[in-house]
């Protein structure tokens, strides 16, 4: 059964044409696993990035959770909202939780177990198995709909202890237990260069619809704004110079937060070596995926103060750079130290991404006609 949560057939949405009324009455949110708010933010809107305006959408967000305590630093100062930093595993649900009725739960349950660049520990690794918390929260709220994020690497990940078909991939036994819940889903991978953001970063998105409200072929996902040359969509991919070549002459500056000498890196480089922490970006094209466990060895900029091969004169990229490349506004801040905002933007959904999948969400409630307008609309 591999795959059949992604075989079946996909409707897309052109989510910057789109035009959402602004008398809506706003679709509350829950946020698990929020980090600094990198998915909150993109579902919200209202921000600019690289001299783009991305609207306000009418979500809500009404409860936020997450265990580390410097990513919900971040995310109270931006957002001026409380998150709960009690585990996800000990909350109480009627404790804990608003009693109010909830639309959307968002989740980018920990991908560690699942990455490429971790241990592969998959299902076995009881981080594997918060999926299952997003589930109770599910099971708690009802809502119309819900968006889970997780690596790539998911799909391949076949280390278990949950009992499930020892052949049978992470993702299928983790579809499995979303569709169990309620909820029909499907799942498709997002690579958010394709979204105008200048970083290749590959997502496994799931979107599940309650299934007596609709069905997968009722849900949309956001249709790519940009491509590799620009032959499909008319745009191309955003390069990392596209992203944060203005920056490299303002270290330091105090009207950027986030860009000073105290805000990257100084890990070693070793000449001649090939290892991690010896790669610099590539100007002419979008960057690698930026990590949450670099430890300290973030990639270095892709100019230099000295010849090109001194690896004295290279510069690792700092916070506000890494926070560029994930398509964060500037005027966002990171208000931790630069290894916790590191690990806090590495973490994170891509906000401009996000706010793709924000407006898919919505045209997919709006065509099932579970779209509620304010009050003084319907009196008048």
């Amino acid at each position: 059964m591999t795959n059949t949560y992604y075989e079946k057939d996909i409707s897309t949405i052109n989510t910057k044409t789109l035009q959402i009324p602004n008398d809506i009455k706003p679709l509350n949110i829950v946020s698990l696993f929020s980090g600094a708010g990198g998915m909150d933010l993109g579902f919200i809107g209202d921000f600019k990035f690289l001299d783009e305006y991305y609207d306000g959408n009418p979500y809500n967000i009404v409860f936020a959770n997450d265990i580390f305590k410097q990513a919900a630093d971040i995310y109270e100062y931006n957002f001026k909202h409380k998150v709960e930093t009690t585990s996800i595993t000990d909350l109480d649900l009627n404790e804990h939780l608003p009693n109010i009725d909830v639309d959307v739960v968002l989740g980018g349950f920990p991908c560690q177990t699942f990455s490429y660049s971790g241990k592969r520990s998959g299902l076995s690794d009881p981080r594997g198995q918060l999926y299952m918390q997003m589930i109770r929260v599910l099971k708690h709220y009802k809502p119309k709909i819900f968006i889970a994020e997780n690596v790539d690497g998911i799909r391949n990940s076949k280390k278990n202890n949950v009992g499930a078909n020892v052949d049978q991939s992470a993702l299928d036994t983790i579809l499995e237990d979303f569709d169990e819940s309620g909820y029909d889903v499907q799942y498709r991978i997002l690579n958010s260069a394709n979204f105008g953001v200048p970083q290749i970063r590959k997502r496994v998105i799931i979107m599940g619809i309650r299934k007596d409200l609709g069905s997968v072929e009722d849900q949309f996902y956001p249709m790519p704004t940009n491509d590799q040359f620009g032959n499909e969509t008319g745009n191309k991919w955003l390069t990392a110079k596209d992203g944060i070549d203005d920056l490299w002459e303002n270290i330091d500056a105090t009207v950027i937060p986030n860009h000073t000498f105290r805000d990257y890196s100084k890990a070693k480089f070793y000449p001649g070596k090939k290892m991690q922490g010896n790669n610099r970006i590539f100007p002419d094209r979008p960057a690698p995926t930026i990590r949450a466990e670099h430890h300290g060895n973030i990639e270095a900029h892709y100019r230099y103060s000295k010849e090109e091969e001194d690896v004295t004169g290279w510069r690792r990229l700092s916070v506000r750079e890494c926070a560029r490349l994930q398509s964060f506004p500037d005027s966002f801040n990171f208000v931790a130290s630069a290894s916790s905002s590191y690990k806090a933007i590495g973490n994170a959904v891509p906000p401009v991404m996000a706010w793709h999948i924000a407006r898919a969400v919505f045209h997919t409630l709006d065509k099932l006609g579970l779209i509620e307008f304010n009050k003084q609309k319907l009196n008048g």
